[in-house]
Order: structure tokens, then C-alpha cells, then sequence
């Protein structure tokens, strides 16, 4: 009976050591890709003079396209009045909205699908987040989205 139960215990541990090794093997392979822009009055096309700054971040699941993302900012001329992705566009470049956030406050936080076309210009670099005001209409801070390494 002592060497059934050392071959249960040893055969238990066996399973314990091989299960966790399992989980830390899909723990660092992570489907989640992460992308930041530093948002400065300077991105803009064209430029302004204005003293905001932010920081937007996001997380693409490749596996799903769906976009967690948060903004924050401070130093407006005045209250946002809009805020949004726009895309397709590389640094210097204007594009359309892609993605409108319902609320333009800092810090804006929220989610969406997105198609397996959005998900690559994301991934791509394509996109930027961007802020408007009444002073400067057509965006007074941006930053270009780009993967975090």
C-alpha cells in the first residue's frame, strides 16, 4: 500500500506542475494588443498654440476586436465639445471619425467592435484620438495611436 501512495502523490504533483506550467505558457501569450498616443496641441493639422495635453490608450483583443480605450487630458482653451478616433490617417494627415465617444469629459473610457478593417489600420498605426473645443473646432489636441512594444 506505501508505494500505491507514493505513485498517487507522485502522480498528483506530476499533474499540479504540468497544469501550471500550461497556465503560465497561455498567460504570455496574450491576444491583446496595446497602443498609446501623447495628445499635444503641436499633432494637429495643422498646428495650434494651445497648452493641452492627454494621453490616450487602448486595447485591441485580437481575438474578439474589441477596443478598450481611455483618454485623459487637461489644459483645454475651454470645455471639449467633441471627441473621437479618426482614421485612416499616418502622423500629419486628417481622416474622418472612426469611433465617437459619447462623452467628450476627461477621462473618456469606453469600448467597441471593431471590423476586422479598423482593427488593421489600429494595428497599423492609421488611427489617432483627438479632442475639439469651441476655440479650435477642428481638434485643439491629438495623438497618433501607435503599438506599445
Amino acid at each position: 500500500m506505501t508505494n500505491y501512495g507514493t505513485l498517487l502523490r507522485a502522480a498528483l504533483v506530476t499533474a499540479v506542475a504540468s497544469a501550471a506550467l500550461v497556465g503560465c505558457g497561455m498567460m504570455s501569450k496574450s491576444n491583446v494588443a496595446s497602443f498609446s498616443g501623447a495628445m499635444n496641441a503641436a499633432s494637429e493639422v495643422p498646428p495650434n498654440m494651445t497648452r493641452g495635453s492627454g494621453m490616450a490608450e487602448a486595447w485591441l483583443n485580437r481575438d474578439t476586436n474589441v477596443l478598450k480605450y481611455k483618454i485623459t487630458y487637461s489644459g483645454l482653451s475651454g470645455p471639449a465639445t467633441m471627441a473621437h478616433f479618426h482614421g485612416p490617417a499616418a502622423a500629419g494627415a486628417n481622416a474622418g471619425v472612426v469611433l465617437p465617444f459619447a462623452n467628450p469629459a476627461s477621462p473618456i473610457e469606453g469600448q467597441a467592435t471593431l471590423t476586422p478593417a479598423q482593427a488593421a489600420d489600429l494595428a497599423a498605426g492609421k488611427w489617432y484620438a483627438n479632442v475639439h473645443t469651441a476655440a479650435n473646432p477642428g481638434g485643439e489636441i491629438r495623438g497618433q495611436m501607435l503599438p506599445k512594444m
